[in-house]
């Protein structure tokens, strides 16, 4: 009981936890309970395009962090220790969205709470940016008007590309530009490659379709964005 007692009394005083057995287990389980929360929120906020990994990283994270916290405590040798075992690892994935990298940082927040002890004021954080990001995804907040694509045009190396598709694209875009011009198929052909905002309710095969009759029914290319790719 007097574990018990000293943990909740770090919960309301923000001053830290004694590090005992049931401490421990208490702030690991409380860091878990946040990061399957947080880990809900992103795959409700994500739907049809959340990735299972990362969904799991966000569960995972909060308690690893809240364990090398605990571990660690004070210890200025133990604190060398770990960043020396860090600095061997190298990470050599491509960035990432920015706001999975935004979650990772709720995560983060999340794990150095319960680590300090500060389980009251994670609990509150937690909660409130949950909702929030909950609110945003509901309410599409500064999602744009207009849809980002590529499309990627072959064209006979005979045919004038200048200005050629300008008539079909103004009708279903409401901006667009021509951003790369390369040969293929040993300079026989042309592949156009054009950022395009398409105007909202354009019917794309309408599009496709027009183009076709310009470029001898030759491959097009009609794709999201790059930064589409998870629909941001």
């Amino acid at each position: 009981m007097e574990a018990l007692t000293s943990f909740f009394n770090a919960i309301n005083s923000g001053s830290g936890i004694e590090i005992n057995t049931v401490n421990i287990i208490l702030s690991m389980a409380a860091a878990l309970i946040f990061g399957i929360l947080i880990s809900l929120t992103y795959i409700y906020t994500h739907k049809d395009r959340h990735q299972q990994s990362f969904a799991i990283t966000l569960t995972m994270l909060p308690i690893i962090l809240t364990v090398i916290i605990l571990f660690v405590g004070s210890n200025v040798a133990r604190a060398f220790s770990l960043a020396g075992t860090l600095s061997i690892i190298r990470f050599r994935s491509a960035p990432g969205d920015p706001e999975d990298i935004g979650y990772i940082f709720f995560d983060i927040a999340a794990g150095l709470a319960c680590g300090v002890g500060l389980f009251l004021w994670g609990a509150i954080f937690v909660i409130l940016l949950c909702l929030v990001m909950i609110f945003i995804s509901k309410t599409n907040y500064a999602r744009p008007k207009s849809t980002a694509k590529q499309l990627k045009i072959t064209i006979p190396e005979n045919l004038d590309y200048e200005g050629v598709f300008d008539e079909i694209l103004k009708r279903y875009t409401n901006s667009y530009v021509l951003r790369r011009v390369k040969t293929t198929d040993l300079g026989s052909l042309f592949e156009l490659t054009y950022s395009l905002k398409m105007i909202k309710g354009a019917d794309e095969k309408e599009l496709i379709d027009e183009l076709r009759t310009r470029n001898g029914n030759l491959n097009i290319v009609l794709s999201l964005a790059e930064n589409e790719v998870y629909g941001k």
